[in-house]
Formats: C-alpha cells, sequence, structure tokens
C-alpha cells in the first residue's frame, strides 16, 4: 500500500511579492507621451542584450504594460521574483537580474498632456 503524498511545493509562496505602482517621479525635464512611448521602445528593444532570457523581458514589458492584477498573475506564471515591489529590480529563477527604469513602469508627474 502506497502513501500519497502532498504535491504541495514548500516555500514558493515565499517568493512572490505584492506588485505596487512606482511611487511618483520627476522626469530630468517635462517630456510628452510620444517621447516616453519612444523611450519605453528603446528600453525594451535594447535591455535582452543585457542578459537575461527573452522570454523574461517580453513576461516583464507585459507586466509593465498590465494594470497590477494581471502584472502579478504575469510574473507569478513566468517565475520571476521580484526583488522591488515596484518591479524595478527583478530575477529569473536562475537568478538573472532584470532592472527596469520607472518610466517603463509609469508616467512621469511632469508628462506633458499631448494635444
Amino acid at each position: 500500500m502506497g502513501c500519497a503524498g502532498s504535491t504541495q511545493s514548500k516555500g514558493e509562496e515565499n517568493t512572490t511579492r505584492k506588485l505596487q505602482k512606482p511611487k511618483p517621479w520627476k522626469h530630468t525635464q517635462p517630456i510628452t507621451r510620444t517621447q516616453l512611448i519612444q523611450m519605453r521602445d528603446e528600453f525594451w528593444d535594447t535591455a535582452p542584450h543585457y542578459g537575461g532570457q527573452k522570454e523574461i523581458w517580453d513576461a516583464l514589458r507585459a507586466a509593465a504594460e498590465a494594470d497590477l492584477t494581471l502584472a502579478q498573475a504575469i510574473v507569478d506564471s513566468a517565475g520571476i521574483i521580484v526583488s522591488n515591489a515596484d518591479m524595478t529590480l527583478c530575477y529569473d529563477e536562475r537568478g538573472a537580474k532584470y532592472e527596469l527604469p520607472k518610466y517603463v513602469l509609469s508616467e512621469p508627474t511632469n508628462l506633458i498632456r499631448d494635444g
């Protein structure tokens, strides 16, 4: 007779941190939404070249562009370890580091509304 064991993994809950929006921040000079989008696109285009896995970068981008509930689900399912609750510092399961600038996570307080 076999003994039915629990399939629950230990410590899995400890690696997930509840996501929060970054604190309000100001860009060095007022920028337009168009400029902000351009900065974000440039970051996401170049980020994978600095190391880490492309799949993790893609998941981080999706999470950064989603609302908090969806972002939480994305990082959890991708196995991303969120070191800073605002997602500015994350790690993957292999220990690779992913640093995200605030401008990909939220808008500056001095954003110029286009038109």
